[in-house]
């Protein structure tokens, strides 16, 4: 009896530890959240409290009516999607060929898959940039698609890789014995088996891309072509029209569709995420 109290005790400490750490990360957001309703231009930086003195949703209107952010929302959402569409539809092939047949060169092709994937973006930069501009791809949208599909697709192999490789073989033998062709035993067995992470892999593709920075200020050369994260910063690049507050709903306003996008999908998060790490 005295052990099993010992356990309960010290479970209901570690889950207070936890819900603690938990709420420490939710400071950050609750300032910003303050800051965008506040009707100065600081960043709370004065006075004993981090309430604003006046509440407003000022800032919300401006940057909808007096900013373009809408034409950036849509970039970034073109982006991602275009991104998320053509990187899915290579590595979900490639990822299940490289899980189930044995052909030359497997494994030196995804090691070197993996070593491409391991240099810093900073480092392909001026190549890049001298072949947009040789190709005229630079200002366009259809260049850092390109871009982001051909590095993410790499993610994409190796994360859904494992999650074929934890499908256990034998499943796929009883389909072909029960004459299912191999278009119908990929549609009808293999990818629904493959959902969480195909799911948690084009989720983690939309966040990346709708949170990249480097590329997309480098690349678009004009306001309208700006995404999300390239907007923000022109937000904050004028010393003399800087508002923390303005930029802070900004950020809260980005952060909304990717926090929709994931509770509609967090029931597939652990799963996708834990079973794409059985085999390798």
């Amino acid at each position: 009896m005295g052990k099993t109290m010992n356990k309960k005790i010290k479970l209901a400490v570690l889950n207070l530890f936890y819900v603690c750490v938990c709420l420490l990360g939710l400071v950050p957001i609750l300032y910003i959240l303050l800051l965008s309703v506040s009707g100065g231009s600081g960043a709370l930086t004065t006075g004993n409290t981090v309430f604003p003195e006046r509440f407003t949703v000022e800032n919300y209107r401006r940057i909808l009516v007096e900013e373009p952010f809408l034409r950036w929302l849509f970039n970034s959402a073109a982006l991602s999607v275009g991104t998320m569409v053509i990187a899915m539809g290579t590595s979900v092939t490639a990822s299940y060929a490289f899980s189930r047949f044995r052909f030359r060169g497997r494994n030196a092709a995804m090691q070197l898959l993996l070593l491409l994937n391991a240099f810093p973006q900073i480092l392909s930069m001026f190549a890049i940039f001298r072949l947009f501009r040789l190709l005229n791809l630079l200002d366009s949208h259809g260049g850092l698609i390109f871009i982001y599909a051909g590095s993410m697709c790499i993610f994409g192999i190796w994360n859904m890789k494992g999650y074929f490789d934890s499908i256990p073989i034998e499943i796929e033998e009883a389909s072909k014995i029960d004459g299912a062709g191999n278009l119908q035993l990929i549609v009808k067995i293999i990818l629904p088996l493959a959902r969480p992470a195909i799911i948690v892999t084009a989720v983690m593709i939309l966040i990346f891309v709708w949170n990249e920075y480097l590329f997309a200020t480098t690349f678009m050369m004009r306001e309208e072509s700006y995404t999300l994260a390239g907007g923000l910063y022109q937000l904050q690049a004028n010393d003399y029209s800087r508002s923390w507050p303005l930029f802070s709903a900004a950020a809260m306003l980005v952060s909304i569709p990717i926090l929709i996008v994931f509770f509609c999908v967090q029931k597939y998060m652990v799963s996708g995420l834990t079973a794409g790490g059985v085999k390798q």
